[in-house]
């Protein structure tokens, strides 16, 4: 893999099975906060999956559109873009209705500092949005942040897992489940929460940080010596295909790969492919972020993509110089600061 447009190719193909899938689910899909990290590619994977099955259904992605290209490109390949800000209640109150919603707004970085819209944007947003959607099925982006740090030994936090979120982001991402669930209960909204773990593609994703600092001969902290990490290809075929699992009171769902993954044995390697030896200052703790996505697996089936097949590409673009987002995951972060 060599280019964007090969990236976003292998991004955008659709399965048999998300295919079939697209057929059961009836009506237009809305995607609010289309223009981050994952919504282009969502957006792509849900126009091919419709073309693929001849079907008519209408893609709506909504977002503020502060990089104007990309509203461009989605709108040339059949996106029905709407330049919207969120929190502003008049746009958000003009934007059309949809049978399904696929909720992807939210805030993160930038947290330390302007706690205030964080909270606006991750919790008070959502009672709006559920006002708005009361008659929608919706897929609520969140965050495997919510759970506490389990022993990487556990197989990871599950659905059933207490939350136990450090710092006022994870807290936040835990209001947001809340308030979605209390208009889930209010009115009968079905609804599925849907709780990411990382997802990577070649321009962002804790394997591209690994892979640069190997590259780079940085020192990579081993304490968070454990993570997750799923192909966002993969991330963006569960969360359409998770419009068919919706419920009242909502649906939990963790979406990540089947691996405990070693950050020592990944950062190694790379070491390999990339000719470089890996450095690394202190030892892992026994304590890590970390999901078990078990009935993500049984209902969706193991991700597509393998977690070598995810190093050898990422070793590859970097060996390239492929463009980045500059979008860091702080995969690394214990202290819940971001």
């Amino acid at each position: 893999m060599k280019t964007i447009a090969e990236l976003e190719e292998k991004l955008s193909k659709p399965s048999p099975a998300l295919v079939k899938d697209i057929q059961k689910i009836d009506g237009d899909i809305l995607l609010l906060g289309v223009a981050g990290k994952m919504g282009p590619s969502l957006a792509r994977l849900l126009l091919r999956a419709i073309q693929e099955a001849g079907l008519a259904k209408q893609v709506i992605g909504v977002s503020r559109f502060s990089d104007e290209s990309i509203k461009q490109e989605l709108e040339n390949e059949g996106v029905q873009c709407i330049s919207a800000d969120l929190l502003n209640d008049e746009e958000l109150q003009a934007l059309p209705l949809a049978k399904n919603v696929i909720y992807l707004a939210g805030k993160k970085f930038g947290t330390s500092g302007d706690a205030h819209t964080t909270w606006a944007m991750n919790t008070y947003l959502p009672g709006r949005v559920s006002e708005k959607f009361k008659e929608s099925r919706m897929v609520v982006f969140s965050s495997g942040n919510i759970y506490p740090f389990v022993h990487y030994a556990s197989g990871g936090a599950t659905e059933s897992t207490p939350p136990e979120p450090l710092g006022e982001y994870a807290q936040s991402c835990l209001g947001r489940e809340r308030i979605f669930e209390y208009f889930s209960h209010q009115y009968r909204i079905p609804m599925l929460i849907y709780r990411l773990n990382y997802a990577i593609d070649m321009r962002y994703g804790n394997l591209l940080e690994i892979g640069k600092m190997v590259h780079m001969g940085e020192p990579i902290d081993l304490r968070s010596g454990h993570m997750n990490v799923i192909w966002q290809g993969d991330a963006n075929e569960i969360a359409i295909r998770s419009l068919l699992h919706v419920s009242s009171p909502p649906k939990l769902l963790n979406v990540t790969g089947p691996e405990t993954v070693s950050i020592r044995q990944v950062a190694e390697k790379f070491g390999e492919l990339l000719n470089k030896s890996p450095e690394f200052i202190h030892e892992p703790e026994p304590m890590a972020l970390l999901s078990n996505a078990a009935l993500s697996h049984r209902l969706f089936g193991y991700p597509s993509v393998s977690l070598l097949e995810m190093i050898e590409m990422t070793a590859s673009w970097i060996r390239q110089d492929g463009a980045t987002l500059n979008k860091p995951t702080h995969f690394q972060e214990r202290e819940g600061k971001f």
